[in-house]
């Protein structure tokens, strides 16, 4: 059965997604699983819709696009920054569409692990067991999730980041690319783990901790991107 899915957000982590759908197609025995419509994006570069027609895919235009979907349509949320992909996520919830759950045939989600709609793994992410994993979760190329761990919503674990065995990582987190989360720790609402760091105690919400050992990097919420920024998921500087 082949089921129809809008790709939301036209910049890296959107096309990225949209070659782990394209995979997963190619591997189907039983023929392609998903039609992909296209790309919407409220807040679209002039390149980077270039890149989404180089793709072959179209580019279907804003997110309001989906108000004459049906029901079945599924949406594939690819929006790297977990903000703005918790913004995007209540935009698009008017519309009622189910979201899909994409995951690499190369990433291995373990036995007994609770995953919630809107899961993107890239190709060699790790969950191994009793993990338990938020809505619209992003776990990036070659990172590694360990038992027992939780995911809040809208986490982002980039490449190469290890959340070790008990973490708790609460909504919005970013663990930033090769960061290790020690076993047992918290991280708290919107904190930002940044790239290389190594977490040795909790993190408050709201704090960006960089560093080895990890230390206070400043507090608050990270500036607020650009309207060309926003749709592409990462703008200059941000994460992907």
């Amino acid at each position: 059965m082949t089921t129809d899915v809008v790709i939301v957000g036209a910049g890296g982590m959107g096309r990225e997604m949209y070659g782990v759908i394209r995979l997963l197609n190619d591997l189907a025995a039983d023929g392609p699983r998903w039609r992909v419509l296209g790309f919407v994006d409220d807040y679209p570069g002039g390149s980077t819709v270039e890149l989404v027609h180089r793709l072959g895919v179209p580019f279907l235009g804003p997110t309001r696009w989906l108000a004459d979907q049906p029901a079945t349509t599924r949406v594939a949320l690819g929006v790297g920054q977990p903000d703005l992909r918790r913004e995007t996520a209540g935009t698009i919830a008017r519309y009622g569409l189910p979201a899909a759950t994409v995951v690499h045939p190369a990433a291995e989600i373990g036995p007994d692990c609770v995953v919630q709609e809107g899961l993107f793994a890239a190709g060699g992410a790790r969950v191994t067991t009793n993990v338990v994993i938020g809505r619209h979760v992003h776990l990036n190329q070659n990172c590694t999730v360990g038992h027992d761990a939780v995911l809040g919503d809208f986490v982002s674990v980039n490449p190469l980041a290890a959340v070790s065995g008990y973490c708790r990582l609460a909504d919005g987190v970013m663990v930033g690319a090769g960061a290790v989360v020690l076993p047992t720790l918290t991280v708290g609402r919107a904190a930002t783990v940044g790239a290389g760091a190594c977490v040795t105690k909790d993190v408050p919400a709201g704090v960006v901790v960089t560093g080895v050992p990890a230390r206070p990097h400043r507090t608050g919420s990270a500036p607020r991107p650009v309207a060309s920024d926003r749709g592409s998921s990462a703008g200059p500087g941000r994460a992907r």
